[in-house]
């Protein structure tokens, strides 16, 4: 996409430190727009916003947690202040949790990742919405979902469930905003080598591990985060204007049914 196409926009990225949502903020400079990502680690974060620094000066990090409405808030609020408006929101942050067959996991498990993987795109949805709403705007919102929201893996239930319930959050908020010129998007993604991937292969031999999962999906390898940021820029720009209440697979074709010989 040609640079420029968010050139004046102000983009809050949350989970925006490391993964898809560092190439996200890192495409995001490039295409023009002012950035602040947040995630709760303040290290990753510094470390992110020197590398983003690079790029822009445009950028700002700000340490929170989703799962926390207060935070969320003063979140939305901060960007505000820093760069005088909100006109794009990437709803990235997320955890995995543990995998494991549903009796093996303690219900603590489930709170701790629906709390952050649906209880946080909802709460950064209600107060990135109001903000939208208070500018009288419009704006673009896009969350990740995943795959597995429409597929499954043994282990993945609390994983699954909690994304999901994004998909069938976003149906809802599209059909309360559009008259406000406020769309709401989720992307799928499938199987994308990032860090959070690398933490389901923790051993040395991790490379040989993952080859086998190459050949569930059709293209035959994983996905690099510039490729999902496409995506997220693409729904976030004027390009994506009558795109709205779409959860959108980038997945190599991985959650297609059918034959795999």
């Amino acid at each position: 996409m040609a640079q420029e196409t968010l050139k004046n926009k102000v983009a809050l990225i949350t989970g925006g430190t490391t993964g898809i949502g560092l190439a996200t903020a890192e495409l995001f400079l490039r295409n023009g727009a002012k950035v602040v990502i947040a995630g709760r680690r303040k290290t990753e974060g510094q470390k992110a916003l020197q590398h983003l620094q690079l790029i822009s000066s445009d950028v700002h990090f700000i340490a929170a947690d989703v799962s926390e409405g207060s935070a969320v808030k003063g979140l939305v609020a901060a960007t505000v202040d820093r760069f005088g408006q909100l006109d794009i929101a990437f709803n990235n942050a997320g955890i995995e949790g543990n995998f494991a067959l549903i009796e093996e996991t303690p219900e603590e498990e489930f709170d701790k990742v629906i709390s952050i993987n649906l209880k946080g795109v909802w709460l950064s949805c209600k107060y990135e919405i109001e903000q939208f709403r208070k500018q009288g705007t419009g704006g673009a919102i896009v969350n990740t979902s995943s795959w597995l929201a429409r597929g499954a893996a043994v282990g993945s239930s609390v994983y699954s469930a909690s994304k999901a319930g994004t998909d069938g959050l976003i149906r809802a908020l599209a059909l309360e905003t559009a008259a406000a010129g406020i769309r709401v998007n989720n992307i799928q993604p499938g199987y994308i080598h990032t860090p959070m991937f690398d933490r389901f292969f923790p051993t040395e031999n991790a490379e040989a591990l993952q080859e086998p999962f190459k050949k569930h999906a059709p293209v035959g390898r994983f996905a690099k985060p510039e490729e999902v940021a496409e995506l997220v820029l693409w729904l976030s720009s004027p390009a994506a204007s009558f795109v709205t209440g779409e959860s959108i697979l980038v997945d190599g074709g991985l959650a297609i049914r059918g034959q795999r010989l």
